[in-house]
């Protein structure tokens, strides 16, 4: 408890420095993702080529990527840059797909409802197909939050500061309550970060309380009756 108490302040910055890191991936990747997943579900001969496209860069092990996106963009070996553009590679990689099935899953009848009410195919998408997809992709994104902060860990192979520099040293140095705290740390940050989306969605998306498309037939038959 000694050495606990001494470091306080060292895993304190540590934490932050992974939040830092874990944060702007899966944020970014839902800005990119959403285009992208409309893309896959409005027209299916882009579908499978973007899925595919997608499932491929999920497949590249974290490390070697880590390494090899220095040369690529530029960066110094060292840049936290490189594992937030890794990791936001992965976010877009896992959210393209769920993007796409959550458009997909849509009640037609609603949609249909909303083109006999005039809507344009913006207004639709904004007004009508995002807000009934959202807690599906708000699901996706959890996944992705929690395996980004799993994922920032890896980092610290290469020099880039977070929580799973204890991993490394504790291992080095056969002192479990070191790996400890780097474990307890990560798991507790994916915790806090999940149950702020989580009630990010219940202020946003209050009609998910009743299930998440549960509001697709009362906005099909309130179109319905709009238009007769």
């Amino acid at each position: 408890m000694s050495w606990l108490l001494a470091n306080l302040g060292q895993i304190g910055a540590a934490a932050l420095a992974h939040v830092a890191l874990s944060v702007p991936p899966f944020v970014i990747g839902l800005v990119i993702a959403l285009p992208l997943g409309w893309l896959a579900n409005r027209y299916r001969l882009s579908r499978g080529t973007i899925l595919v496209v997608c499932g491929l860069l999920y497949a590249i092990p974290s490390l070697p990527l880590f390494i090899v996106l220095p040369g690529l963009i530029g960066t110094r070996i060292l840049d936290p840059a490189n594992v937030v553009v890794a990791l936001t590679v992965y976010a877009v990689a896992l959210l393209v797909r769920a993007v796409a099935d959550a458009l997909g899953a849509v009640d037609r009848e609603a949609l249909l409802s909303a083109t006999a009410l005039g809507y344009s195919a913006a207004r639709r998408f904004w007004g009508v197909e995002l807000p009934l997809a959202a807690p599906v992709i708000l699901a996706g994104l959890r996944v992705v939050a929690v395996s980004t902060v799993s994922l920032v860990t890896v980092g610290s192979v290469i020099g880039v500061g977070s929580l799973g520099n204890y991993f490394l040293d504790g291992y080095q140095r056969a002192f479990p309550l070191e790996i400890g705290v780097g474990i307890v740390g990560t798991l507790l940050i994916a915790l806090v970060l999940d149950g702020l989306l989580v009630l990010v969605g219940r202020l946003l998306l209050p009609w998910t309380r009743r299930g998440a498309f549960a509001g697709a037939r009362t906005l099909g038959a309130a179109a319905r009756l709009g238009a007769a």
